[in-house]
């Protein structure tokens, strides 16, 4: 790579970075993060890991990350930072190494990599994922490698190929399946392609069987009641389920890349590429009906094929950015202004309106301007490491508060919330995560009522010894701590019990 390229994949990555934001505790993060943190500091969250480390067990990710704060003694905060950056300007290498593969024109190699940089946060149909996610998560790192396989499949590279979905396997194992799978159909293609004698290409049909049809190698164990209520809390995991625009979202993306091949078949890399992804769609389309349909595979629909279409978009935007490039924008630059400057401020404007409370990025060592972060600051600063919190379940979904993770910015143990956690039990109904989390929801129900001897119960029944009050009806506790929205307070049982609960 020349030195020229390498500073225009920056200046994208910088572009990328803005457009985007970063909240590093919101979404996700609140399943990731807290295992770093436990990692670094094994005191941490003495009550309720098991939300978070059922995920952390599968994956490397919470590993590495621990071990870059310990070589480089940065805190996790800013080595945190920089891993998201080098994840998006791997992301846009790996689409600028496409990219050199499908055209040769360097306008049309470019407009490639500038429009997945501008639409990273797009929605991928009704998946419930993006591109790329704002804050560091395992997907990104997971993406980068499969783009990369993607392109050594290309040019018949298929060991480094090989190389770059064992180094993904371990930081996502199920992304890296829709990766291998892509990169599978590929080669088959190719063998087709080029003729190979049919006794030698049949080995890699039968590979392409075989990574497919990985997500399917578990047992179909009939789920719990409480399993079953979690899971049909996702809509997104169930097909059917898609709003007319989600499935949109699938129809429309096949039918340009059908019509890009057909348009492009003096271009092997392009026409190829099409090809592949909407044979690799199509597998998992069915994939998703068959495991969304009969009511016995249930269990089967946490391993949500459909988030395969994440690199069916990359190519989409990959293959039409090329496009504009070659035979629209070339080298004028008002055009690219034209196109650019309104996508790029339209994609932050929701962003925006994604994160409203909230700085559009969320620096290092910056003090916090939301109220619920102030909060879960203080908590961080001024409680023991062994505290056990209650707050209201549904606190991520409520306004302002923009949903950040109580355990990644307040570094404390807490009773289980309905939203993030109950996301992270779907994928392990063998386990008996789900009873525990229905346990716990039940015991936080009525919330918005409670009063001083519900707080006594969650004492009592659970070791509950302070609470994050967002309503300002209870009396009878001591909150050290309060602002606009939050009160912090200590649970002190009282010997009479339940005789003292007040309520204005």
């Amino acid at each position: 790579m020349k030195l020229k390229d390498f500073l225009t994949l920056l200046l994208l990555t910088a572009g990328a970075f803005l457009v985007t934001g970063y909240h590093p505790g919101v979404e996700d993060a609140e399943i990731y993060v807290p295992q770093i943190k436990k990692i670094l500091k094994p005191a941490l969250y003495p009550f309720g890991s098991e939300f978070f480390q059922s995920h952390a067990r599968l994956t490397l990710f919470p590993q590495m990350i621990a071990a870059s704060v310990r070589v480089t003694h940065l805190s996790l905060d800013v080595v945190m930072l920089l891993w998201h950056l080098l994840s998006i300007f791997l992301v846009l290498l790996a689409c600028w190494k496409l990219a050199n593969l499908c055209f040769d024109e360097p306008p049309a190699r470019w407009a490639a990599v500038a429009l997945v940089a501008a639409l990273l946060t797009i929605p991928v149909a009704g998946s419930a994922l993006f591109i790329m996610d704002e804050y560091l998560n395992p997907r990104s790192l997971a993406l980068f490698a499969a783009l990369f396989a993607v392109a050594a499949v290309l040019q018949r590279k298929y060991v480094v190929a090989a190389l770059w979905i064992i180094f993904a396997a371990p930081i996502h194992p199920l992304m890296s399946v829709f990766g291998a799978s892509l990169a599978a159909v590929i080669v088959v293609l190719q063998l087709n392609a080029s003729r190979v004698a049919l006794a030698e290409s049949r080995p890699a049909a039968r590979a392409t069987s075989v990574a497919l049809l990985l997500p399917l190698g578990i047992t179909l164990r009939n789920p719990s009641p409480a399993y079953r209520e979690i899971i049909q809390m996702r809509p997104y995991f169930f097909i059917l389920r898609w709003h007319w625009y989600e499935w949109l979202g699938i129809v429309a993306p096949l039918l340009i890349l059908w019509w890009i091949g057909r348009m492009n078949r003096d271009r092997p890399a392009v026409s190829l590429l099409c090809r592949a992804a909407i044979v690799y769609s199509v597998v998992y389309f069915i994939l998703a009906l068959v495991m969304t349909i009969p009511p016995r595979l249930l269990s089967l629909v946490r391993y949500q094929p459909m988030r395969s279409l994440q690199l069916v978009y990359v190519i989409l935007f990959l293959l039409a950015g090329g496009l504009l490039g070659k035979f629209l924008l070339r080298n004028r630059v008002w055009l690219w202004l034209a196109l650019f400057t309104p996508l790029c401020f339209g994609m932050f404007y929701v962003q925006r309106q994604l994160f409203p409370a909230t700085p559009h990025i969320e620096w290092p060592g910056r003090v916090p301007q939301n109220d619920w972060l102030q909060a879960f600051a203080w908590i961080r600063a001024n409680t023991p490491t062994d505290a056990i919190f209650a707050l209201n379940p549904n606190h991520m979904a409520l306004p302002g508060e923009d949903e950040h993770g109580f355990r990644v910015m307040a570094e404390r143990s807490m009773l289980a919330d309905a939203v993030k956690d109950s996301g992270a039990l779907t994928m392990f109904p063998e386990l008996p995560l789900a009873e525990e989390w229905q346990q716990q929801i039940q015991a936080q129900k009525g919330w918005d009522h409670f009063g001083l001897a519900d707080f006594e119960r969650l004492h009592r029944d659970w070791g509950v010894t302070w609470v994050v009050l967002d309503q300002p009806r209870v009396t009878g506790l001591d909150c050290p701590y309060a602002n606009r929205t939050l009160r912090v307070c200590r649970i002190e049982p009282s010997e009479r019990g339940s005789s003292e609960t007040s309520r204005d």
